[in-house]
């Protein structure tokens, strides 16, 4: 097992927590870092807040506004096969 090494820091009155620098450059979290805390049996879990909310594909499906009426497969396929002879002819 790894010793860990135990550290403190002191809660203010507006309930902020200073995280010692040496956990900060480990885990490389820099100012305005967005963090999760979790509650565990344990104590306290902090970790790196994602980029983005989680979704599914039909959360967002169609959020984009289309006029038109749909292209077929066949129309797709044309479009892509066009545009990368388009990106062929330039190199």
């Amino acid at each position: 097992m790894v010793a860990v090494e135990k550290l403190t820091t002191t809660l203010s009155t507006k309930g902020q927590v200073i995280l010692p620098s040496a956990i900060r450059q480990r885990r490389e979290w820099s100012v305005g870092m967005r963090l999760t805390v979790e509650e565990t049996a344990d104590g306290v879990l902090l970790r790196p807040a994602p980029a983005f909310v989680e979704t599914r594909p039909e959360e967002v499906f169609g959020m984009l506004p289309r006029t038109g009426k749909p292209k077929s497969i066949a129309e797709m396929d044309a479009g892509v096969l066009a545009e990368a002879r388009r990106r062929h002819a330039r190199d």
